[in-house]
């Protein structure tokens, strides 16, 4: 493999490792080399998930941390400095959606719980927030660092009945630019900060929106693929380019960019 594509030797954090997308990143980037640290909320959660992976011959290291809870978040981060020395790369993919942040077609904002979308904010963004907050004083001190947010196609094109999770996608566009722009200037050009943003996946979180009992497709599923020019859901391997390559020093002048993986959705007018 090209040197500059080499993840050998890197020490890459996954937050929302335990989650479909965060698993499969988990598992890649250890395959290529890198010693990679799963957070999980719980930890029967990062359990599960260190010992899912072990079955296939993989090694994770997993500590639980709610990345909403600053405190939890400082201490995971000084946890792993302690073991491992100073990380390389921050990949930020815990968030999520629920119930309450989301209109229905029979609903109106007036139906939508306000504690609902706190808690969705909180998580997407302001977790996102605190975990770089966290990690921060490792890359300052290192004077090198990588932090890949994840956004969503929501963020560009707001969807139906998400608003919560929109919005707060739209803030995560709006924080990796501008903490790129913060970081070159302060700290100079090895600390960067991307964002990979993925068009539709089929996860657990969404599987209720997009499939009926029978696990054939909802009128808003369709809708998407309709409206995707590859036709089809993602599949979590289908992000796994991106993440190496913005993982890897082939992307070393490369901050401040939300780089789609959306089957040509953000491309397609409709017409």
């Amino acid at each position: 493999m090209n040197e500059l594509f080499d993840l050998e030797g890197k020490t890459i954090v996954i937050t929302g490792g335990t989650g479909i997308l965060g698993s499969e990143w988990a598992a890649y980037l250890t395959q290529n080399g890198a010693k990679v640290i799963v957070l999980g909320r719980t930890q029967e959660e990062v359990d599960t998930t260190k010992s899912r992976l072990a079955e296939i011959g993989l090694n994770v290291e997993a500590y639980p941390c709610d990345v909403i809870n600053e405190d939890a978040c400082n201490a995971v981060a000084t946890q792993i400095k302690e073991v491992y020395g100073n990380i390389d790369v921050l990949v930020n993919a815990a968030g999520g959606n629920m119930k309450g942040a989301t209109i229905s077609p029979e609903q109106s904002v007036l139906d939508s719980d306000t504690e609902a979308l706190r808690t969705i904010i909180d998580l997407n963004y302001i977790g996102t927030y605190l975990t770089i907050k966290a990690f921060l004083p490792q890359f300052i001190e290192a004077k090198k660092g990588n932090i890949i947010n994840i956004s969503s196609m929501s963020a560009e094109k707001p969807l139906t009945r998400v608003m919560g999770y929109s919005s707060s996608k739209a803030a995560i566009n709006n924080l990796t630019q501008w903490l790129a722009v913060e970081f070159a200037q302060k700290y100079g050009e090895g600390i960067r900060v991307n964002a990979i943003a993925p068009g539709f996946f089929l996860t657990e979180q969404n599987r209720t929106l997009l499939t009926n009992e029978d696990g054939s497709y909802t009128n808003r599923a369709k809708l998407i693929t309709n409206n995707t020019p590859m036709n089809r859901f993602g599949q979590p391997n289908d992000l796994l380019g991106a993440m190496h390559f913005l993982c890897s020093e082939a992307s070393k002048f490369v901050t401040g960019i939300v780089m789609p993986v959306d089957g040509g959705f953000s491309a397609f007018s409709g017409v």
